[in-house]
């Protein structure tokens, strides 16, 4: 009896404390599932999770044939269709490196225009190859190049001639005639004019970062360093002699050149800094300043200014070279004025129609 007795009181502890401990962990899973509650409640709503799309990149295989024997030349593969032109020509140069992007002219079509180097691959293609023409564009020169070496130039040979150095000029004859005024002035205002041409080729104008033929730049050096070395010559000459209407003819000739060549100057800021605001857009339109003014009557008037320099120039020192070559330049300019202002006619016909291209109510 004892026995049984002792054996049902162990069975009820065991019992009592299976219970306690069944309610202990209850509590504590109801602890634990309000804290994950809570915790899963100030996270916010689920976001559902993005799925991304592959986008599959269309690749171009492009054909390069040489345009006078139509023979393949190499093929360039894997261009995306983002890629230009230019991204062609220096695959083009890694697989012929003989020719460098600058000299490499390719042509969707035999005896077409060559291709700018902006045009992307994808505007041209009509399907995913591409065929290409190819043409040896000879050596290149960057456009700064050659605006640094026409206007260099001029500077340095006037002031070769104006220091009368040796084997140009009779020393003895240069040592006896005393120089008249117009000759410092004259070189004075040439300096001046090629010094703001250099200044405003670094600093002002916005050079193309493209490249011409190397001919142009032996052709462009050869005019305006032949005319410099002729207009010295003359300006320079001991024997020269003075305009016929004296100092009046010398002092206002100097004074609308100088006036001339700030206008060119503050015209070039203008051009090199369009408006991009307005009905008018990007079309060059004066300013407070009076220089700019002449923009209500002529749409390049820095060629206006560039002619009046030369013109004043002519008159002050009163010399046939001098005259010879603003005749030329006056041609020449007048050529890119009317179609300068054939461009402006299309964009801003209704702005445009009353303004003349260099010259008011003339050309």
């Amino acid at each position: 009896m004892f026995r049984r007795h002792k054996s049902l009181a162990s069975d009820r502890r065991r019992e009592v404390f299976s219970r306690g401990a069944a309610r202990s962990m209850l509590k504590n899973d109801l602890r634990n599932f309000q804290c994950l509650s809570q915790l899963v409640l100030s996270a916010g709503p689920l976001k559902a999770i993005p799925v991304v799309k592959h986008s599959k990149t269309v690749h171009f295989e492009i054909e390069i044939l040489d345009a006078h024997t139509r023979k393949q030349i190499c093929i360039v593969d894997k261009v995306v269709q983002t890629s230009t032109i230019h991204d062609v020509k220096q695959k083009f140069h890694k697989a012929c490196p003989n020719w460098y992007p600058s000299r490499v002219g390719l042509q969707l079509e035999q005896g077409g225009p060559f291709l700018k180097d902006y045009i992307t691959v994808q505007s041209i293609a009509a399907s995913s190859i591409v065929t290409l023409y190819f043409t040896d564009l000879g050596r290149q020169v960057s456009w700064i190049t050659i605006f640094l070496a026409e206007y260099t130039g001029p500077l340095l040979i006037y002031l070769l001639f104006y220091l009368r150095i040796p084997y140009i000029y009779d020393m003895k004859e240069s040592s006896r005639r005393l120089r008249h005024p117009v000759v410092h002035l004259a070189c004075f205002c040439h300096c001046i004019h090629y010094i703001r041409y250099l200044l405003e080729t670094l600093f002002v104008h916005k050079v193309s970062a493209g490249h011409t033929p190397l001919k142009n730049l032996i052709k462009g050096c050869a005019f305006y360093w032949g005319f410099t070395s002729w207009i010295a010559y003359y300006i320079n000459h001991p024997r020269y002699t003075p305009p016929s209407f004296g100092n009046r003819q010398v002092t206002v000739s100097a004074i609308n050149f100088l006036i001339c060549e700030a206008g060119n100057h503050f015209i070039n800021v203008i051009l090199a800094h369009p408006n991009h605001t307005g009905i008018n857009a990007c079309c060059p339109s004066p300013n407070y300043n009076p220089f700019t003014w002449t923009f209500f009557q002529v749409s390049c008037p820095n060629y206006t200014y560039e002619i009046g320099s030369w013109i004043s120039f002519t008159v002050m020192t009163q010399t046939l070279p001098v005259g010879v070559f603003t005749l030329l330049m006056s041609i020449q300019m007048s050529l890119w004025a009317q179609k300068k202002h054939k461009v402006y006619l299309k964009k801003f016909n209704s702005y445009m129609h009353r303004k003349s291209a260099m010259i008011p109510f003339i050309l």
